[in-house]
């Protein structure tokens, strides 16, 4: 990336703009707004985690442009020039970025709401406007770094909100200790994502809803470096001794019993320890091995952790859903009728002639006991808990859950909802992986940067767009202000030049000064108030 790379964080079609705006306009002013959840992820979702505007301006509007402004200008200009000259093919006019760099600022002023903030679709956190004339080609010219550093955060942490709000519903119902909830949701999708600073971006989306299991360093360290976190004095996020396949596989000879001692005694005799599980046979793990181990684990002083990472994550921690009928056999003298009637009345599981049948893939599979009961039920038949006030059953803290993979929003309420039908407290940690990270879009809210007002010939005017063929692309009018009326946060449009120094936006951003600062801890505290 060479030392003019800010000029050139933009779609090849802007280099155009500085000229073709109509000469008399002097300013511009546009908004950052995610318009739909037609397309969410989240069932039912009705507002966006407005977070990473302050990373956006201290990485790309002050780091990156602060390295053209101190460069000599024939220098800052050159690459700009011979790079869009190549793309359009004669060659570029740069006495627009001259200017600028004589100027020695970006003569911009960014508005916003305070980041964490849960805002309704159609309504815009973000407002940006030039403010001197001879520099209204800025506004939209950034409009495209803007919305691809912006959207893919605020998704994120849009999407760990949902997974928190939901571990919080379940520890309530259930009476689950509200501290157990911000550790819940572990990030795990550092290995699924589109390179390590989507990685770090996405994973401090995580960190900002208030979950603070992750695996992704990078976020942590991005948390550090753009919102004034401190590993020192808070928990920024955090993990736990684990093991992974590879590990288990190098005790292959000597066993999974000699492997759990050896973990357990030698290399992590205190707090959390994390084991998978299912590198080999998963239930005779858990039916044989951990009561032979029973008395090591309930001598440990922290929580053992078992980690499934393979079958349908649903029924590896909750079970199936088994016909209460004791046995079709007294039934059904033909074992197809039994599993008809099974299906029909909406069970994954039956009874005929003393055994457990499942269904799985369009075929009938036998089952042991302990995959009719699941993870949880036989953790508690072997090490027991207690019972919460809610009168749930509650592990014993010497022993724990985790399922890593493939817990996508669904599945998560599936886990939960399953478990406590059966008598559990939510007492289980879910990973959140790349499929539910990565898997969106900037079409996923909707998220998009309009101009909405201009001044053209020293008069103000609104403008929008309202195309024929496609209303939903409609945008708002003219200057904004929002307000909340009856606790909802509401978007005024065309208001006048007195009324847009109103309302809620604040400025955060004017010519080259971040002037208001916000740190993760205070994004958390925002939607702890609003979840």
């Amino acid at each position: 990336m060479t030392i003019t790379a800010a000029s050139m964080q933009k779609d090849v079609y802007k280099e155009f703009h500085s000229r073709a705006y109509h000469p008399s306009v002097t300013e511009v002013y546009a908004n950052y707004t995610s318009r739909s959840g037609k397309l969410s992820n989240i069932t039912d979702n009705d507002k966006v985690a407005f977070v990473g505007l302050q990373y956006f301006i201290k990485s790309y509007l002050l780091e990156e442009w602060n390295e053209f402004f101190k460069q000599d200008k024939a220098v800052a200009v050159a690459a700009h020039k011979r790079i869009m000259s190549s793309m359009l093919g004669y060659s570029v006019d740069v006495t627009y970025l001259e200017d600028l760099h004589d100027l020695g600022y970006l003569p911009l002023k960014i508005k916003a709401l305070p980041e964490g903030t849960l805002v309704p679709y159609l309504v815009p956190p973000i407002t940006i406007v030039n403010t001197k004339p001879g520099f209204q080609w800025l506004t939209n010219m950034i409009e495209t770094v803007l919305s691809c550093e912006n959207w893919p955060i605020q998704t994120s942490a849009t999407t760990s909100v949902a997974y928190l709000k939901v571990f919080k519903e379940f520890a309530t119902k259930t009476g689950l200790p509200a501290d157990f909830v911000p550790f819940q949701g572990h990030d795990f999708s550092f290995r699924g994502m589109f390179g390590k600073h989507a990685a770090a971006m996405s994973g401090f989306g995580h960190l900002a809803s208030g979950l603070v299991g992750t695996d992704t360093i990078p976020a942590v360290l991005f948390a550090e470096k753009y919102y004034g976190a401190n590993v020192d004095k808070e928990l920024v996020g955090c993990s736990v001794d684990a093991t992974e396949h590879s590990v288990t596989c190098s005790w292959i000879m000597e066993g999974e019993i000699e492997f759990f001692k050896y973990l357990m005694k030698e290399q992590s005799p205190k707090g959390i320890l994390s084991v998978v599980s299912d590198t080999w046979d998963f239930w005779t793990l858990v039916t044989d091995y951990l009561p032979q181990l029973k008395d090591d684990i309930m001598m440990r002083d922290g929580t053992l952790v078992i980690r499934p990472d393979s079958g349908d994550p649903v029924k590896i921690l909750t079970g199936y859903k088994v016909s209460p009928v004791s046995d079709y056999s007294e039934l059904f003298q033909n074992q197809s009728e039994a599993e008809k009637e099974a299906i029909s009345q909406g069970y994954e599981a039956y009874r005929f002639n003393g055994e457990y049948f499942g269904f799985e893939n369009n075929s009938t599979i036998r089952l042991m006991k302990c995959e009719v009961k699941g993870l949880i039920e036989c953790l508690w038949d072997i090490f027991g808990g207690t019972t919460t006030a809610q009168g749930y059953k509650l592990l014993d803290d010497h022993i724990g859950a985790i399922y890593g993979d493939a817990i996508t929003l669904s599945r998560q309420r599936q886990i939960l909802q399953r478990l406590m039908d059966k008598g559990f407290a939510s007492k289980v940690v879910l990973g959140i992986g790349s499929y539910s990270y990565q898997y969106v879009t900037r079409d996923t809210h909707g998220s998009a940067v309009k101009a909405t007002s201009v001044v053209k010939g020293g008069q103000r005017l609104a403008i929008f767009k309202d195309p024929k063929t496609d209303a939903k692309k409609k945008s708002s009018k003219g200057l904004l202000k929002v307000e909340r009326i009856d606790g909802e946060l509401t978007l005024f449009d065309n208001v006048s030049e007195q009324e847009e120094q109103q309302g809620l936006l604040d400025v955060v951003f004017e010519d080259g000064k971040l002037l208001k600062e916000t740190t993760l801890d205070e994004i958390r505290a925002l939607i702890a108030q609003q979840v």
